[in-house]
């Protein structure tokens, strides 16, 4: 029993042990993008149930001495992998789809140590039930659940604090070096035992007569553990989603959803005292509807308010799935097909989320229909259910309330998700998120489009012809950016020396900052996500506008940077930061060695400018941090709302070694205390943390 016990509970803390540790460590490679963890995800769902599919697969047609070789010999295979660490040939070039591209990241990196720990629980369960006839298994599936938990919780507050990724990734492997022998350990055993007794052969035989015996699971009931684990499945993501949008990306907001979800696994599979109807079911109704509401009112609420009502929405929703899975659960005999049908619906709701959503739709609609579709599959199982009160539809007044109130509640969800802004010209989705294009009147300028990225403005264009080249939004003349284009001390130069300025700008937005291009000037863009490109073209005239010469960089902004300075530095007089602004910070730009390259692309004398302008995050510790490692001076540039020149209020950070700029009375007349008192904080690659940082 120990063994069985021990390897269950080591494959499954390494399971999910990886995932948030390789998820950080490609993060920066893809922008940053909460789709980079449902992407994730989405491989390790579909990692999960390949090993479902080989356990089930293994013990319904093989004799356990034949499972135990073919395990074994997997088992030395997976060691080639070792370490797990994905080289740089693994980065994206920027013209790939991303999705993709993690996920064959992900196959060739971790896939084969991934597939075979995916494997243990069914499987380790199975031989279990073999060598002792009579003992339910299932417990070992909520020990596995436990692993996973710990796993989880241990990588936010223990592993990332304190080890370096590469270390991690060390460990890690030295852990599934343990696990091999410990898993081998089990396998031997079950040959050995198989071909020098003929008890485990007749535990086999028995074992199929009985499969044989058992009443055969019905398709409706199938069908209904499909869509239960697909419907929690979707929740997760969705719910993860939805908090990373709204925050940050990180390992920690990744973390909280899963842990609750795999909180509803251990809390079902372990005893049926857990899962309550009466309970449950009136908690998914009332936190279904709150989460309605904080959807709706997102940017008037607090974050932790917010991470309450999306996370007890998440519980009540994966108790109930998870609750009336274990409900309907077969008998042992049908174990692996039950959990084959579980790793299926997940990997369903994985594929919906990550990959047919952000095509199919033009918002993040997927958290609705989770939300309906647990209440509907509730009704369901309540109908279903023989031993329920409300099974056939009975009494026909209790479901008259439940079926209205549940259309109700549906029909509202529905509107939200498909509700269209007015103002609205165009949308589009993709794996960085959602754009909205929408048209306004301003009282003083007249018309104006907008792109929003999100919740957060990312360029405003007066449409009058007279004022289309004004520059609007956070980008106003006594903005940071502004001061560093218009007072750059190459713009006072004359004479044989003057020359244009060269220009770097991480973020394209609607191109906006364009405005302050002179002839001469060379304005280079560095913009993640395409549909920003396309849209920025079609719907703006500021990149046309300008008689500088702008050139566009597809790709993360670090990795096309870093591979740059390869081959020799840009020498950008100034270097311009506008991607913090949004509710999802890429952190991955505010680390130590992100600034050495920034500074190793710098002229002599150049700029960096960083805006800070953001309602939830007080950047201004971590970039003075890093100003200070990289012994540039630093002063802060801030601008307030001014509608009759349609700017807003703005921070700014300027960083910077050229003295001639820093004293110079009209630069000087624009600098402002520094936005903050906290104490300066350097991130790095492998240390770095938002909650230093969260308002």
């Amino acid at each position: 029993m120990l063994r069985f016990a021990l390897t269950i509970f080591l494959s499954a803390f390494l399971l999910f042990q990886v995932q948030p540790l390789i998820g950080k460590y490609i993060l920066p490679w893809f922008g940053g993008s909460p789709g980079v963890w449902t992407t994730c995800m989405l491989m390790f769902q579909m990692l999960l149930l390949g090993g479902y599919a080989y356990a089930h697969f293994a013990t319904s047609r093989w004799k356990p001495r034949t499972q135990g070789f073919v395990h074994l010999a997997l088992l030395l295979v997976s060691l080639a992998s070792l370490p797990i660490v994905p080289d740089d040939s693994w980065k994206p070039d920027g013209d790939e789809s991303p999705a993709w591209h993690i996920l064959l990241l992900l196959g060739g990196t971790i896939g084969v140590p991934y597939f075979l720990l995916s494997t243990t629980g069914p499987l380790l369960q199975s031989w279990f039930a073999k060598t002792f006839p009579g003992r339910s298994p299932f417990r070992l599936y909520a020990l596995s659940n436990v692993g996973s938990l710990l796993a989880l919780l241990s990588y936010p507050f223990i592993v990332e604090p304190t080890l370096k990724l590469g270390t991690q990734a060390g460990v890690w492997s030295i852990g599934y070096l343990g696990f091999v022998l410990l898993c081998g350990w089990n396998a031997v055993r079950l040959v050995r035992a198989a071909g020098s007794t003929p008890a485990l052969a007749q535990a086999a035989a028995a074992t199929q007569a009985a499969t044989e015996a058992a009443v055969r699971v019905s398709r409706g009931t199938i069908l209904l553990w499909l869509l239960l684990a697909c419907t929690a499945s979707v929740m997760l993501l969705a719910t993860t989603s939805q908090i990373c949008q709204q925050v940050a990306v990180t390992p920690f907001l990744w973390i909280v959803p899963l842990s609750i979800y795999l909180v509803s696994f251990i809390l079902t599979f372990d005893a049926p005292r857990w899962y309550r109807r009466d309970v449950f079911g009136p908690l998914l109704a009332v936190s279904a509807a709150a989460a309605w509401y904080v959807v709706d009112n997102g940017p008037a609420l607090r974050h932790d308010t917010q991470l309450i009502v999306y996370g007890t929405a998440l519980f009540a929703a994966c108790m109930v799935c998870h609750g009336e899975l274990v409900r309907f659960k077969p008998d042992p005999s049908q174990l692996t097909l039950f959990y084959l049908m579980i790793s299926v619906g997940g990997a369903l709701g994985g594929l919906f989320t990550a990959l047919v959503a952000p095509r199919l739709f033009t918002g993040f609609f997927e958290y609705q229909l989770g939300l309906g579709g647990a209440c509907v599959l509730l009704l369901v199982c309540l109908d279903r259910d023989r031993s329920c009160p409300l099974y056939r539809c009975r009494p026909l007044w209790a479901w008259c309330a439940l079926g209205c109130g549940c259309m109700v509640f549906c029909t509202a969800l529905g509107k939200q998700a498909l509700a269209r802004d007015a103002t609205q010209v165009t949308a589009a989705r993709n794996f960085y998120g959602v754009l909205r294009i929408v048209r306004r009147d301003h009282e003083a300028v007249g018309p104006q489009v907008a792109m929003v990225h999100g919740r957060i403005v990312h360029g405003v264009q007066c449409l009058d012809e007279g004022l289309r080249r004004r520059p609007t939004a956070y980008f106003g003349p006594d903005s940071g950016i502004g001061v560093a284009m218009r007072l750059h001390p190459l713009r006072k130069t004359t004479g044989v020396g003057k020359r244009g300025l060269r220009v770097g700008i991480v973020g394209l937005g609607a191109g906006a900052m364009s405005v302050y291009g002179r002839a001469g000037d060379t304005i280079r863009y560095y913009e993640i996500n395409p549909d920003v490109i396309r849209l920025a073209k079609e719907y703006f005239t500021f990149l046309t506008d300008s008689p500088a010469e702008t050139e566009i960089v597809v790709g993360d902004a670090r990795v096309c940077l870093e591979r740059e300075l390869q081959s020799g530095s840009q020498q950008f007089d100034v270097l311009c930061f506008d991607a913090f602004s949004g509710d999802a910070i890429p952190m991955h730009l505010l680390t130590r060695e992100c600034f050495q390259t920034y500074r190793g692309h710098l002229a002599p004398g150049g700029l960096l400018v960083v805006h800070i302008s953001n309602n939830n995050v007080d950047l201004a510790p971590v970039v003075r941090g890093l100003a200070a490692d990289i012994g540039f001076d630093v002063r802060s540039v801030g601008s307030g709302d001014d509608k009759s020149q349609a700017t807003q209020r703005s921070d700014w950070l300027i960083l910077t070694q050229n003295q001639m700029f820093l004293q110079d009375d009209e630069v000087v007349a624009h600098f402002r205390p520094i936005p903050s008192t906290r104490t300066p904080i350097v991130w790095t690659d492998d240390f770095g943390s938002l909650h230093q940082v969260l308002k």
